[in-house]
């Protein structure tokens, strides 16, 4: 019993040390989030019309610098838009919602729009009316783009989370385009 006390006197320090380090790491652990962790996947298209006789994509501010590498593309072009979302690529497709909001220019040496948008989901779909509220770069030309999901309401309240944004189709000589959009949202 001597040695046994002996050994625990000696490396008292030690003993208290590795303790020390079992508790912090224990208290430093976090969890990490998952698909599987309270997440929603919505996915839907954005149809954003910016020509034709019922636009829903409308030029507010005409920015006053030509971005040399965007032709018809103005450094500080203010857009307010109200577009539809529908399940498929298709503007016949199954309405769920609409993207209300505004986009606009901010880049001098690329296309490259700050977005405002609330996705206001259809009041008779499962949602029932809720809004997921989303800003964020959107750099066009990329292939996907990252947006935050920064808050909500309804089913939604205190939303936090991500958007995957793909351009679908566009039209270069209108402007018009139909924007594939998978968003990731968790209310906890």
């Amino acid at each position: 019993m001597a040695s046994l006390s002996s050994f625990i006197c000696h490396h008292h320090h030690l003993l208290l040390f590795l303790f020390a380090a079992v508790v912090a790491a224990a208290v430093f652990t976090t969890k990490a989030v998952t698909a599987d962790d309270n997440m929603t996947h919505l996915h839907f298209y954005m149809h954003d019309i910016l020509g034709g006789s019922n636009p829903t994509a409308i030029e507010i501010v005409k920015g006053p610098v030509a971005l040399p590498s965007v032709p018809g593309v103005n450094f500080g072009n203010l857009i307010a838009i109200d577009d539809a979302l529908t399940e498929g690529p298709e503007l016949s497709s199954k309405p769920v919602g609409r993207a209300q909001g505004f986009y606009m220019s901010t880049a001098f040496q690329e296309a490259s729009l700050l977005m405002s948008v609330n996705f206001v989901l259809a009041a008779d779909g499962p949602y029932n009316g809720s809004v997921v509220s989303v800003q964020g770069r959107d750099p066009i030309a990329a292939p996907v783009r990252e947006l935050s999901v920064v808050g909500g309401t309804g089913q939604f309240r205190m939303a936090r989370g991500y958007v995957l944004w793909k351009t679908y189709d566009g039209n270069a000589t209108n402007g018009d385009g139909v924007l594939e959009l998978d968003v990731y949202v968790t209310t906890e």
